[in-house]
């Protein structure tokens, strides 16, 4: 199972993290931003912010390997190529 790590970067206007993904002896980084608005939308009071990113990159890796999650996005995208992210994130927070 990867071994991923969620470090909160900034905080102001919008969170900004950078993850790294750990499977073996390769690893992928990327930089995911994440507005406040959207963040309270996807999880309330019911996950960290990171703790929701965290489970966003397990919820990815089930559907592709790491070398194919972009290397930089925002973290509402994922709707946009997997239609059932936020009813399936919301359930696992």
């Amino acid at each position: 199972m990867a071994e991923i790590n969620v470090e909160t970067v900034e905080q102001d206007h919008e969170y900004v993290f950078r993850v790294t993904v750990k499977e073996g002896r390769s690893e992928t980084h990327h930089r995911v931003t994440l507005g406040k608005a959207d963040y309270q939308h996807l999880a309330g009071d019911e996950a960290t912010p990171e703790e929701l990113v965290r489970k966003s990159f397990r919820f990815l890796l089930e559907r592709e390997s790491k070398e194919s999650i972009l290397r930089a996005f925002n973290l509402t995208v994922i709707a946009r190529y997997f239609p059932e992210y936020e009813q399936e994130i919301k359930t696992r927070l």
